[in-house]
């Protein structure tokens, strides 16, 4: 019976596809098969950007370079507090976006910006989950360790700042970090003038050593795991005016985010920049990023965890931290539908610990700022220096 259903399947599919009876239908079914699986792949979404251009350009006071460099943020609005706030106007935007350019000489500019082709969101994300620590029950974090991993990608696409935060390599002489790395909202910190970035890479043997050890017939060779920071330091650093208070923006943490340009290029692969999807659109609805936390000197931290809670710039999440992580690039591997491949992207900035009061009482929330299609538009015209380029995300 199975052998005459099966005749006339291949019989009847013949006659639609014009096919002789006798062809094999495995491609066919598996053709058929891919169809169907392809669509339930995780895929980037196609996000229509817009374009945020440079208008005017003017000096500013120099900064004093004061201020403590911190690694954690303070702010008296929770998830609710963000989803309650009207949105921007158009003329909000464009001060939001217009941002700041410290210079490594010190100058400062503060450049105007036009915002097209900006459509505003319909919705405002939001999941329930509120998370009140920065380490979840058991630590989930993974130290890196070997330079066979740490040289190579994604994990030597984290850098580490000489201001104690973290970063993301997202060009070929760009990174990008959080904002409150550099500027503490009214000013820029210590350091932020001749900031450095870090590349760990391997110790150099000691040539006096090796011939000591040689001369006394011991021929021990140092571990070659042993780490070093190589720094480059900081050409220019970008920060827009939403964070920057006495703002239109009040709330500020939604654009904790800065990009540094280098003095000269790096030779590792960089990641790429993305928008971010909703959290529920992730695989598993996790989220992965690495850093530098600081109870953990000189070592690499991984993790990986379950989204949370989201607002349309922020994104709640479950990852263990510590102070030193923030400024990490937030990224997830999906399907790219242009490039047909398995891509990771930077979709958010790891923001750090966020203190919230609320009646009296501190909550704690683990934060990134989410890359909207407006923030991807200005971050990549700060490292490609045109909009051409930056049309997809």
């Amino acid at each position: 019976m199975r052998g005459k259903l099966l005749t006339r399947f291949r019989s009847s599919m013949a006659s639609v596809f014009s096919l002789p009876s006798s062809i094999t239908l495995t491609p066919l079914i598996l053709l058929l098969s891919i169809s169907q699986v392809a669509p339930s792949l995780p895929q980037w979404p196609l996000s229509r950007i817009p374009v945020v251009l440079p208008q005017t350009t003017e000096d500013r006071p120099a900064p004093h370079f004061q201020a403590d460099a911190r690694l954690d943020v303070i702010s008296p609005c929770d998830p609710e507090c963000h989803k309650m706030a009207p949105p921007p106007s158009y003329s909000d935007l464009r001060s939001i976006l217009s941002y700041e350019t410290l210079h490594s000489n010190g100058h400062l500019t503060e450049t105007a910006v036009g915002i097209y082709g900006y459509a505003r969101p319909k919705t405002t994300l939001a999941t329930p989950s509120r998370q009140k620590r920065q380490i979840f029950g058991h630590d989930g974090r993974f130290s890196i360790v070997g330079r066979d991993y740490l040289l190579n990608y994604p994990f030597s696409a984290a850098v580490k700042l000489s201001t104690g935060c973290s970063g993301t390599l997202v060009g070929d002489r760009h990174v990008l970090t959080a904002a409150h790395c550099v500027h503490d909202g009214k000013n820029y910190v210590k350091g932020a003038q001749k900031l450095r970035v870090g590349f760990l890479k391997p110790k150099q043997h000691d040539n006096s050593a090796s011939a000591t050890n040689a001369t006394n017939g011991n021929n021990r060779r140092p571990s070659p795991d042993k780490m070093k920071f190589q720094w480059i330091r900081a050409k220019r650093t970008h920060v827009p005016k939403g964070w920057i208070k006495g703002n239109a923006n009040d709330i500020g943490m939604d654009y904790d985010y800065a990009l540094l340009e280098l003095k000269k290029a790096h030779k590792r692969r960089h990641m790429k920049l993305g928008v971010s999807p909703s959290a529920k659109q992730l695989p598993g609805r996790r989220v992965q990023f690495s850093g530098y936390d600081n109870d953990r000197p000189g070592q690499l931290v991984y993790r990986f965890c379950r989204a949370g809670e989201e607002t349309s710039d922020l994104l709640y999440q479950h990852c263990d931290a510590q102070p030193g992580a923030s400024g990490s690039g937030v990224y997830a591997r999906m399907w790219d539908r242009r490039s047909r491949r398995w891509e990771r992207k930077v979709i958010g900035v790891f923001s750090g610990h966020q203190w919230v009061d609320r009646d009296g009482a501190s909550q704690e929330f683990n934060v990134a700022v989410r890359v909207t299609p407006l923030k991807y538009a200005q971050i990549c015209y700060w490292i490609k220096g045109n909009y051409v380029d930056c049309r997809e995300g």
